[in-house]
């Protein structure tokens, strides 16, 4: 039986994902998941031939290669340790009743439920640099305000979720950025091909468009509209029994300390302070080259040692109580990295299956034949493979060189690319086992089932204009209309505006 390379090496990622669909159970869906790559892992003939089948095949793919190794790799090990300091950095703001000071601050200011959704979606703007930084640092900033309007955790994930990857993808000072460059290849500047590919990112763009004007038009619809019917103010009583001692820039600036120096964190792994025969890297260069994971660690335990500091100075909160937050944050994100060991080692269990070759080569073996809808198809693909397997890097550095080699110049392969880009990310936006999404779930404080099953209708909306927009796009492009990109997007932002509208008039009841 040939299990590697083949439609087989899918089945693990869609085993976890319809199981975790119709469970409402992650945990449980995407351990069975794995298991059940271990089992087609051992089951395909060349495993037998090379002596790894059998039962002791299977538990060491299950546990050493999988579980163990997945989660001892070094990029991973550096996101939990970044995740665990943001969790202490909530602990403490928490603490010192800062959160509960902008909270009392924003009832005063911030009168209205549109009111605190967009000041969310700005913040979420605002802070570019990383998906996960995104996540974590918008819920634990915004929740006390959306819970004091009555927004419930589903529509404040919603909101952290689309304001993080699709962000982080149309901004060239970006890890994503880094991320995407890095799977150019050699002799181009990756970078300068990232920023062109941003215009045509429409996934991306409608997302934060498509949350503006629900914001604006409140309403919601689908599983979201009868979350936010169930949502009831929370955050009253949590201001009444927090810290007195708290102002508001107990919260702001180690906020404001944490982005400077993870950014800081990451343009040094990059090289940036390192002088070489050429001099001081340019900070463009510095940030593609740089390592996001360690980088987001140094930045984050630096803003932890000033704030420990800051809060001594200030006499809000003890040393105790400050080493006392270490644990709690920890505690706070278990949830989150138990989900997102798993999600990794299923990501490790369907890469041992070839998925990533099995989906290039049905791509590269089409994709000449079908040149003016490359970019639909492109984004479709990328939108199957990044649901299926949750990661949108992962679909970068398998869909990225295909489009590169299949169109070596041309506003074509541009516009592939970023089909590329904005399909993983809408995937990505999907899929149940998404580490962004995850992370976008334990910022909010919201069950991750809860939270994908609501964003789903809204992600989807978003997607179908995406795919017509692509193909109008590759349309217009084969018959040399100008300027396409003008072209598209008019009717791009018109189907998207007139199907909200639809939706709202026909079938939301009031």
């Amino acid at each position: 039986m040939n299990t590697i390379g083949t439609f087989w090496a899918m089945i693990p990622a869609l085993v976890a994902i319809v199981l975790a669909l119709c469970t409402k159970e992650v945990y449980s869906s995407l351990f069975i998941g794995i298991i059940s790559g271990a089992i087609l892992f051992v089951l395909d003939a060349g495993t037998i031939a090379a002596g790894a089948g059998g039962f002791s095949g299977f538990l060491n793919h299950l546990f050493s290669d999988g579980l163990i190794g997945n989660i001892a790799d070094a990029t991973n090990i550096g996101i939990l340790i970044f995740m665990v300091i943001l969790g202490t950095m909530v602990a403490l703001i928490n603490k010192t009743g800062g959160s509960a000071a902008f909270g009392r601050w924003a009832s005063t200011h911030i009168k209205t439920k549109v009111g605190a959704q967009i000041t969310t979606i700005i913040l979420g703007l605002l802070i570019f640099v990383d998906d996960y930084f995104n996540c974590l640092t918008v819920g634990s900033v915004m929740k006390p305000v959306t819970d004091k309007h009555g927004v419930s955790k589903e529509k404040l994930a919603y909101l952290i979720d689309s304001t993080a990857a699709p962000v982080c993808i149309i901004a060239p000072i970006s890890s994503w950025a880094a991320a995407v460059a890095g799977f150019v290849s050699e002799g181009e500047n990756g970078i300068e091909l990232f920023c062109k590919a941003i215009p045509f990112n429409y996934y991306a763009i409608l997302t934060i468009i498509m949350m503006f004007i629900l914001v604006i038009m409140k309403f919601d619809y689908g599983p979201m509209a009868k979350s936010q019917a169930e949502e009831v103010s929370k955050a009253a009583d949590s201001f009444e029994n927090a810290n007195p001692k708290g102002k508001i820039l107990d919260l702001v600036l180690p906020i404001v300390v944490l982005i400077i120096l993870c950014v800081v964190g990451m343009i040094y792994t990059g090289g940036f302070f390192t002088k070489g025969e050429e001099g001081f890297l340019n900070f463009i260069i510095a940030f593609s080259n740089s390592d996001n994971s360690v980088g987001l660690v140094i930045g984050s335990i630096a803003t932890v040692v000033i704030s420990v500091i800051y809060y001594l100075c200030r006499k809000v909160l003890s040393f105790k109580e400050c080493m006392e937050c270490l644990p709690e944050g920890f505690k706070a994100m278990v949830p989150a990295i138990l989900i997102l060991c798993l999600a990794w080692t299923l990501k490790g269990t369907t890469d041992s299956l070839q998925a990533k070759q099995f989906v290039s080569s049905v791509v590269d073996g089409s994709a000449q034949g079908f040149k003016i809808f490359l970019p639909a198809i492109i984004f479709i693909i990328a939108v199957v493979l990044s649901f299926a397997t949750g990661t949108s890097w992962g679909t970068f550095s398998i869909l990225i060189p295909i489009c590169i080699a299949a169109f070596p110049e041309g506003a074509i392969r541009i516009v592939s690319i970023s089909a590329c880009m904005a399909g993983a990310v809408c995937g990505d936006h999907c899929s149940p086992i998404s580490d962004t999404t995850i992370m976008a779930s334990a910022g909010a404080q919201c069950k991750h089932i809860a939270h994908v099953s609501t964003q789903l209708p809204y992600a989807m909306t978003v997607a179908v204009i995406s795919f017509v927009a692509y193909a109008i796009q590759g349309i217009t492009l084969g018959l040399g209309l100008v300027p396409s990109l003008i072209i598209t997007w008019i009717f791009a932002i018109a189907l998207l505006g007139g199907t909200l509208f639809v939706i709202k008039k026909f079938f939301v009841k009031e």
